[in-house]
């Protein structure tokens, strides 16, 4: 017989938060389950998940940390049998086989950043926040065949702050997650919760595909609040980004990290770029933002007042 104790699947830091609240509330973690070590950075260093820095560090778990590269490998199935949990939680993972997903007696729950049925996908925190949204939440539910679908647990929602940024509400939600998560897993334990099936919205399904390069970059044409919402939903990573000319035809990747908007009416043509009193005003389809953080290529991240100070010229600057 499954006993209750779980299987933690999980990789970024998002998921070292529950995986934290589930000892701390003295769940039994058997064993966790994250992505293997892969080069990164600049010297590509063999680097090592946040999930399996934080379990290497735990006496308890240093000794129980797997790191399948295919997850439908049946030595790796071996290995949750033996360990014979009851239940596997999922935070921030890859996708699961029904092979692995269906193992448990009790099956496998998900924590989600977004309130399901909205924002199924890879990025709900950024595009909750490109889009515009003024609230969102976390949910727990089970996992099944289409990508999260299942029955949902519980959710708890939160109000998002009107400049409030992408990695700003990441760091709020895994917190709000975490508590979450610990009691769908003890509620599940004890039989004291049932999955509710997902409704399906009457304007249809909104989406978190995942980000790319091509997604990320800036429309200049769009009106400034929907230009702000970009940015802030895409910081402090990926970035949005765009290319700026300078007057020397100078053109150059280009992020903008931080800003605000400044008018919501202009007549000035959309990506174009003023400097007025050492504040870099760019003009959209409607409305003017302020850059206030940007990151030139080959450069730190840095206000917008330090990088115009290093400008040689401040006219004809324009993005596009």
């Amino acid at each position: 017989m499954s006993a209750q104790r779980i299987v933690f699947m999980g990789t970024p830091a998002f998921a070292v938060a529950s995986l934290d609240a589930l000892l701390k509330a003295g769940i039994d973690v058997a064993a966790v389950v994250t992505a293997p070590d892969r080069p990164a950075g600049r010297g590509q260093a063999t680097r090592m998940s946040a999930v399996k820095e934080f379990a290497t560090a735990h006496p308890s778990l240093k000794d129980h940390i797997l790191q399948p590269e295919k997850l439908k490998d049946p030595a790796f199935h071996q290995q949750l049998d033996a360990l014979g949990a009851s239940l596997y939680v999922v935070v921030a993972f890859r996708m699961l086989p029904e092979v692995v997903w269906n193992r448990p007696a009790l099956g496998t729950i998900n924590l989600h950043a977004s309130l399901l049925p909205a924002y199924r996908g890879a990025a709900p925190i950024n595009w909750t926040i490109i889009n515009g949204e003024e609230r969102t939440g976390v949910t727990t539910f089970r996992i099944r065949h289409e990508i999260d679908s299942g029955d949902l647990l519980h959710q708890e929602a939160t109000i998002i702050g009107a400049d409030e940024t992408a990695g700003e509400l990441h760091d709020r939600l895994k917190n709000i997650g975490a508590v979450l998560l610990v009691r769908s897993v003890i509620e599940l334990f004890h039989g004291k919760v049932e999955g509710v099936a997902q409704e399906a919205p009457s304007g249809g399904y909104l989406h978190a595909p995942k980000l790319t390069p091509e997604n990320c970059r800036i429309d200049q044409h769009q009106a400034a609040e929907r230009v702000h919402n970009f940015v802030r939903g895409l910081s402090p990573a990926p970035g949005a980004w765009t290319m700026l000319t300078q007057a020397e035809g100078l053109s150059q990747h280009f992020e903008f990290l931080r800003t605000r908007i400044i008018s919501t009416r202009n007549m000035d043509a959309p990506g174009s770029v003023s400097i007025v009193d050492g504040r870099m005003l760019v003009h959209c389809g409607s409305g003017t933002v302020e850059a206030l953080e940007v990151q030139a290529e080959g450069k730190r991240r840095m206000d917008a007042a330090a990088f115009v100070r290093g400008l040689r010229s401040i006219d004809h600057l324009r993005i596009h």
